[in-house]
């Protein structure tokens, strides 16, 4: 049987824990969990976290959205998702979010979609945009970019007329 930890061990780890990357409440409050301790306990350590320096929500979402679309390829869809789903308040999402380098971010689809149609085989280019709208928006992309990158890389574009 496994000893549960002590609050202050928990503090302790929990705070070396952050110390190795950016961690949002959530995170914290999950790991807190696993190590067996009390939710009023998990409040406490969360808050000493906090004024501490080591849990800083809004850097936790710039550094998230940085992240995933620099080494994951992300689009803002689906990275707003899953910022919500840790909880995260919608001013810090939105701010880090409109931090975004729009042509960055139109370089990064592009790349990802020139990758993705190398690995496709098919003699049918309508069916292999198909496959790739799928995967960019699998991705989190939003359509008007996808079309047109799409546009860009080769693949018909008639139906949609976005401007930069």
């Amino acid at each position: 049987m496994k000893k549960s930890l002590t609050p202050d061990e928990a503090l302790f780890r929990a705070a070396a824990y952050c110390s190795t990357g950016e961690k949002c409440r959530s995170d914290i409050a999950e790991k807190l969990g696993k190590w067996g301790i009390a939710r009023d306990k998990a409040a406490l350590i969360i808050e000493h976290l906090e004024n501490e320096g080591y849990i800083n929500e809004q850097r936790y979402c710039r550094s998230f959205v940085n992240d995933k679309i620099k080494f994951d390829g992300w689009g803002r869809t689906k990275i707003v998702y899953v910022l919500k789903q840790k909880g995260l308040p919608a001013t810090y999402i939105n701010e880090a979010i409109t931090h975004i380098d729009d042509e960055e971010y139109k370089n990064r689809l592009e790349d990802l979609l020139n990758k993705k149609r190398k690995t496709l085989r098919s003699d049918d280019e309508r069916n292999i945009r198909a496959k790739l709208m799928r995967f960019a928006s699998s991705r989190g992309f939003e359509l008007p970019y996808i079309y047109k990158i799409l546009g860009r890389t080769g693949a018909p574009d008639e139906e949609y007329d976005y401007d930069d």
